[in-house]
């Protein structure tokens, strides 16, 4: 039976998640913190808890936190590009509440970025920008002085300055992209694949070791076609393709037969794609496979 306790933390749940998932670009990961908030609050003294949304908030980032610390030994032996953990967010998996962030506070590309971040620099990033939370707020969630937190905000932005550029395709652009791209990619049609990419286009492709991926970006045009046509020739005519929204933008699933193979995320740079980030170990496939028995 479900208790008042219970249902007052399910209307907190998708802003957990979401504060979750931007600190650890794991969504499994992001579960696991938010039912150990769930544990905690459900095991502590109604009376202590005045203001539920500060106290959860503030409970689950001190966990990201220690998780973050040990998940930064893990992904240096990683083998090969690590990549964030993608998401389909076409039905609002992140909260509706979140829908007018979600393009830029979710993005791929960002979550990409955020891996620079010390752990604290990038907790005061995700609840500065992604919640709107005040400097006030934030130094009380990591117990740290309020100046300090906005000095760690203000390095955390020159930090996140400093990646690539991001020069977005607008949403309609980037799907017609995305659509030129499987259809030349589908057709094996060298001509058109190199119509589409950028010639300084880079690909990263993460496997975990699980699966064949290639352990390094590879960079520029010509490469990157003889790589995915190959891919594509390995992968033979049992592969199916679907144009979804992945961390806000276009992106793209793989299918062999009824199971997910892949995650393409796109970034697109005025009329070309720039980069390419293919996530294929299964481990970080679960989420979406999830996310697709539900629909």
């Amino acid at each position: 039976m479900t208790t008042p306790r219970a249902e007052e933390f399910e209307i907190h749940r998708p802003r957990l998640f979401g504060i979750a998932y931007r600190m650890l670009g794991s969504a499994h990961e992001a579960e696991d913190a938010v039912q150990d908030t769930w544990l905690r609050f459900d095991g502590t003294d109604r009376a202590a808890v005045e203001r539920p949304a500060a106290w959860l908030a503030t409970a689950v980032t001190r966990l990201c936190l220690n998780r973050l610390t040990s998940a930064r030994a893990r992904r240096e032996r990683y083998p090969g590009t690590w990549l964030p953990e993608p998401v389909v967010t076409a039905e609002g998996a992140l909260g509706p509440q979140e829908a007018a962030e979600l393009r830029d506070g979710v993005s791929y590309a960002l979550l990409v970025l955020l891996e620079r971040l010390t752990p604290t620099e990038r907790a005061v990033y995700v609840l500065r920008e992604a919640f709107a939370y005040g400097h006030r707020e934030i130094s009380g969630v990591l117990g740290i002085g309020e100046a300090n937190c906005r000095q760690l905000y203000r390095r955390a932005v020159a930090r996140l300055a400093e990646g690539e550029a991001r020069f977005e395709a607008a949403p309609r652009r980037q799907r017609e992209l995305v659509e030129s791209f499987v259809a030349a990619a589908r057709d094996g049609d060298l001509t058109a694949l190199e119509r589409v990419l950028a010639d300084d286009v880079t690909w990263w492709s993460d496997g975990g070791g699980r699966v064949s991926a290639a352990l390094r970006p590879v960079v520029g045009r010509a490469k990157v076609v003889r790589f995915l046509l190959g891919t594509l020739r390995k992968g033979g005519d049992g592969l199916t393709y679907t144009i979804t929204e992945v961390n806000g933008a276009a992106g793209l699933l793989v299918h062999a037969g009824d199971q997910p193979v892949g995650v393409l995320a796109f970034g697109c740079d005025g009329d070309a794609i720039a980069r390419v980030r293919a996530v294929m170990n299964p481990d970080k496939l679960d989420f979406v496979r999830r996310q697709l028995a539900r629909g």
